[in-house]
């Protein structure tokens, strides 16, 4: 996949999106830029900085992704392997449902994703040199350029949902003492069931990943 290099943008989903939308740029492509300014994070919260961050985004046709993939269940993938290659990196991080990369009890990046048209746009911001935008940060030497390299790598072998999901079903106990907003609320997810396809049942409703 083509990187495409920036020292800095707005928001590389934004740009992304934009350029596929004029259909200057098309799949599979992806954006880093070295500082954002205003990054989409969840809930149309920002996320931004600079610095040794990753700040990227990148699109795939609909058609690469494996069969058995939901698109609900596209934040929980594309996050779920970026935790497996930052686990290669020696940096102990654990994804938190449906898109939050956690370490110990503090957040320290996010995954957001948008379906346009025949193709499916993910934007990762990570902290992994320090904080500019008030979560914490991994404080590491690891270069976003090799780390969004290695990690486009292993993505394009396009590992099955089932094999991710099984994974991250043991790992999902770790999320049971946080909370996450659904429709402004704050819902603890202590009880919640995590069904095959990613999606919760929380107090007898089904909640879907996408974000």
């Amino acid at each position: 996949m083509d990187i495409l290099y920036f020292k800095t943008l707005d928001s590389t989903q934004k740009y992304l999106i934009e350029k596929i939308n004029l259909k200057n740029l098309k799949a599979p492509i992806a954006i880093l830029a070295e500082k954002q300014h205003a990054g989409v994070g969840s809930r149309d919260n920002e996320w931004t900085g600079g610095d040794g961050n990753l700040f990227t985004s990148f699109a795939v046709p609909l058609s690469a992704l494996p069969d058995d993939l939901a698109l609900s269940s596209a934040s929980i993938y594309f996050s779920y392997i970026m935790k497996k290659v930052l686990l290669e990196f020696g940096e102990n991080i654990w994804l938190k449902w449906p898109n939050d990369f956690y370490l110990n009890d503090e957040k320290v990046g996010g995954t957001i994703t948008k379906k346009v048209n025949d193709t499916l746009v993910c934007g990762i911001g990570l902290n992994l040199k320090k904080s500019q935008n008030r979560y914490s940060a991994l404080q590491s030497d690891i270069s976003p350029k090799i780390l969004l390299e290695k990690y486009l790598v292993t993505l394009e072998k396009y590992p099955k949902w089932k094999q991710v999901f099984s994974e991250f079903e043991i790992e999902f106990e770790l999320s049971r003492k946080f909370s996450v907003h659904i429709e402004n609320y704050q819902t603890s997810l202590r009880n919640a069931q995590l069904c095959k396809d990613g999606s919760l049942m929380i107090e007898g409703e089904k909640v879907y990943s996408l974000r």
